[in-house]
């Protein structure tokens, strides 16, 4: 099915939609539950204010991508990376990643000196 220029409400339930494709679409409001979205590619998307529940992400790979205000609770982070990334005002379990980071590097330095 290919949808071009057009403004519909899709509602989409024991569907398979793998291997589609999405580009210029504005999702904003979208609900997503109980979805695998495993292997995904996702390049210059704007996630802010997007809520996930029960989602598989795993082997997605983001890049150029607006997470701010992004809440992740209760994830499997295990081999995640990021690199390249504004941490400013992240926070893990509330302690902040600039400060921790910031931390970490002047021990290491300190520790490199002696």
């Amino acid at each position: 099915m290919k949808l071009q220029c057009k403004k519909h409400r899709l509602d989409a339930s024991v569907s398979d939609l793998s291997g589609s494709r999405f580009d210029d679409v504005n999702l904003s409001g979208a609900t997503y539950e109980n979805v695998n979205m495993s292997g995904g590619t996702y390049h210059n998307v704007n996630l802010s204010g997007c809520a996930f529940d029960d989602i598989n992400m795993s082997g997605w790979r983001v890049s150029d991508v607006n997470l701010s205000g992004l809440r992740i609770e209760k994830a499997n982070l295990a081999g995640a990376s990021l690199s390249g990334c504004q941490l400013e005002g992240m926070t893990i379990d509330g302690i902040d990643v600039g400060d921790l980071l910031r931390t970490w590097e002047a021990r290491a330095k300190q520790e490199g000196e002696a």
